[in-house]
């Protein structure tokens, strides 16, 4: 009979306590709530106005980029404290449980802090900038955006690539935007009974009549090898980085279509085979 009554008696206890935190907790969680949906508006509303401040100032876009998701993550961060905050937990446990919880995630993590620190490297140097074509980590491609962790490319074919950002801090980049011109080499063979003024006057006047090559520094055709079955000529010649593959495939076309009509020889591997009879 007194277990009964010790019963009731915790139970009537637990009730009249849950009845005393249950407004202030449903409070708590309300206000959480609003705080965390009021907060996310917030949050979208100041990264618009940030993106409208950096298109109207005219900054680097790869700096743009950066600072916009850096900024984001911060609020993110801000606003998950407040409302961590507002559902009770004390400021001195959440500081000793967000300082333990990092030291956990940063070990976890290194990968992760080395790709943000690859990050600001890069916006500090400069290696390259949104709009620039590279090749890095086997990928060649063009940057679009750079964030906190990784740098996206768009490839020949379309696709995006996402390339960690410690990576290319840390490792060979070709940057082909970096100056204003590249210049190319073509090589070609012709046949040993062909003649080669004549074909080093051919490839000499295709990038005189292109447009896109450069008259400055001058084109220049060497005979750079003999081969087994042919003389190797290295044609060489400058154009701007926009008009660069125009005028590749342009010289290529029309070195093909030249040397046929002069009857040079562009030789290629053959293989005969003799058969005997029994």
């Amino acid at each position: 009979m007194n277990i009964l009554n010790n019963y009731e008696d915790n139970l009537t206890k637990a009730q009249e306590w849950a009845w005393e935190i249950l407004p202030g907790l449903i409070t708590s969680l309300i206000t959480a709530a609003l705080i965390l949906v009021v907060g996310l508006w917030v949050i979208r509303l100041i990264n618009r106005m940030v993106k409208k401040f950096f298109n109207k100032a005219e900054y680097d876009p790869s700096l743009e980029s950066f600072l916009m998701s850096f900024i984001s993550i911060g609020l993110k961060i801000m606003l998950f404290v407040l409302v961590i905050t507002q559902l009770g937990v004390q400021s001195s446990s959440l500081v000793a449980i967000i300082g333990a919880a990092g030291l956990a995630i940063g070990l976890a993590l290194q990968g992760s802090l080395a790709n943000f620190a690859g990050g600001v490297l890069i916006l500090v140097f400069k290696p390259f900038k949104v709009g620039d074509f590279i090749s890095a980590q086997g990928v060649d491609g063009t940057v679009k955006e750079i964030t906190i962790f990784t740098t996206k490319l768009s490839t020949f074919g379309n696709q995006i690539a996402i390339v960690p950002n410690g990576q290319l801090s840390n490792n060979n980049i070709i940057n082909y935007n970096a100056q204003n011109t590249r210049r190319d080499k073509i090589a070609v063979g012709i046949g040993y009974n062909s003649n080669i003024k004549e074909a080093k006057d051919i490839l000499l006047q295709i990038c005189a009549e292109n447009e896109n090559i450069l008259k400055d520094p001058a084109p220049e055709v060497y005979v750079a090898e003999l081969g087994d079955s042919s003389v190797n000529l290295s044609l060489r010649f400058w154009a701007k980085n926009e008009v660069f593959w125009a005028a590749h495939f342009h010289v290529m076309e029309e070195l093909k279509k030249r040397f046929d009509a002069a009857g040079i020889e562009i030789p290629f591997p053959q293989r005969v085979i003799h058969q005997s009879q029994v």
